[in-house]
């Protein structure tokens, strides 16, 4: 099974320059927490954009070039979206992590989504594809807790796919 997990603007950025725009420290820790223990799917630029492996967590790398120099047992590279039919056909959650593309491509094929909702326009170069309200519902909504790195509200909302017979 797929579920995306993102945190987006009120105006559906999600980065800029391949990197976050902000940092909230509480959705950070929410992201370790969902994702440890499992498969995370990502492009290449996300992967870069990580910095590290991220521990406890096997790393699926979406990349046309599968001859990058990566040497890790928790690394998977792969060339093809078709090759992503295990983690599809999975008991277990797996996660999209981004970026835009990855998401564009993979989100019909996601069961759930995990979505940080900054309730604030940000200037970025990235965005999260639009949500079908046709699609998906809310499941959850939570509100996220302030602190002094932040001066916006926003909220975890998890969405459901829609289930059509």
């Amino acid at each position: 099974m797929l579920s995306i997990i993102v945190a987006k603007a009120k105006n559906n950025v999600i980065g800029k320059d391949n990197t976050l725009i902000w940092h909230i420290s509480d959705d950070l820790k929410r992201f370790k927490k969902i994702t440890t223990g499992h498969t995370i799917i990502m492009g290449r630029k996300t992967f870069e954009s990580l910095g590290r492996v991220l521990p406890n967590r096997h790393h699926v790398v979406l990349c046309k070039n599968t001859k990058l120099n990566i040497n890790d047992e928790n690394i998977e590279i792969i060339n093809d979206i078709s090759m992503l039919e295990k983690y599809i056909k999975d008991s277990e959650e797996n996660f999209v992590i981004g970026g835009a593309t990855i998401y564009k491509q993979l989100m019909e094929k996601c069961s759930k989504m995990y979505i940080t909702e900054i309730n604030k326009d940000f200037e970025g170069d990235v965005l999260f594809p639009e949500i079908d309200e046709n699609k998906w519902k809310i499941v959850e909504r939570e509100k996220g807790p302030k602190d002094e790195e932040n001066s916006f509200d926003y909220e975890y909302v998890t969405y459901e796919k829609i289930k059509t017979h």
